[in-house]
């Protein structure tokens, strides 16, 4: 074997080894040369907003008014509520979906496997329009609430449910076969042995799922709740500024995804979970 293909590396070496001085050197030009490209792009999207009147003050002003956060602060609230209930939602029926499609039960994991699958495949907003549109014609009227609620909450379950799947394959099997071999029955190994250290390992996935149900709430126009993306698009018609709003808007979600994806590291830290960055 040649010296030139000792010495050549492996894809796993590029991407899990420390970098040497070459790759190093590398890296910092390719930050250089991605940060000047960024820092361009910035100033054409500035002067293309100055050219076109974006950065006028009238599009701005706004922003000084008590009243305008007031009424964000309101959309944020409803925002809230909804993710926190969706997910409080999802985590139960996640956890209720892979209990059975690994309960050993053919016909109930078979059942719980096709709910899985059927709402992970299915888009959050199509859920929605049935709530809207389809649940109402057989006599069920819903406030606008539970019609965004329960479409974002049934999207996350089919996820979360597979979240839990991979915990639980994580726990060794070994003490699985020891629980049973002492006389714990199979539920009481699942609840015992098992999921406890299963949740353990999925709670980083958990808390950073919160960051998709926080993006499908954005639709809440379609059933006309009061959420923040929904209060903003009242300010937009009343100020006639949205390019302004839209930038004010995307940095307040991006400001709560970032903080829930910090939940979610500080969690797997505290709890000695190892997660990709």
């Amino acid at each position: 074997m040649s010296a030139r293909a000792v010495s050549a590396p492996s894809v796993r070496d590029a991407l899990f080894e420390a970098p040497g001085p070459r790759m190093r050197r590398k890296i910092v030009v390719g930050t250089a040369v991605s940060a000047l490209l960024v820092a361009l792009g910035l100033a054409v999207v500035v002067r293309q907003f100055y050219v076109t009147g974006q950065l006028d003050a009238r599009y701005w002003s706004f922003f000084l008014e008590w009243t305008t956060w007031r009424f964000l602060a309101q959309g944020f609230v409803g925002t809230l509520e909804v993710a926190l209930t969706a997910g409080a939602i999802a985590l139960v029926l996640g956890l209720v979906l892979m209990l059975g499609r690994t309960s050993g039960v053919r016909p109930l994991s078979a059942v719980c496997r096709v709910v899985t699958d059927f709402f992970r495949g299915v888009p959050s907003l199509l859920l929605i329009y049935f709530f809207f549109l389809v649940v109402p014609q057989y006599g069920v009227k819903m406030p606008a609430f539970w019609m965004l609620t329960l479409p974002v909450a049934l999207a996350a379950a089919g996820v979360l449910a597979e979240v839990f799947r991979a915990g639980v394959n994580a726990v060794p099997k070994g003490q699985v076969e020891a629980a049973l071999s002492l006389g714990l029955s199979p539920a009481r190994t699942m609840f015992k042995i098992v999921l406890p250290q299963a949740v353990r390992y999925v709670i980083p996935s958990l808390i950073a799922q919160l960051v998709v149900v926080v993006k499908d709430t954005t639709v809440a126009y379609v059933v006309s709740y009061p959420d923040l993306m929904q209060n903003a698009r009242v300010l937009i018609t009343s100020y006639d500024a949205l390019v302004s709003m839209y930038l004010v808007i995307a940095l307040i979600y991006i400001l709560i995804n970032y903080a829930i994806n910090k939940a979610s590291v500080y969690v797997a830290q505290r709890t000695g979970v190892k997660i990709i960055r």
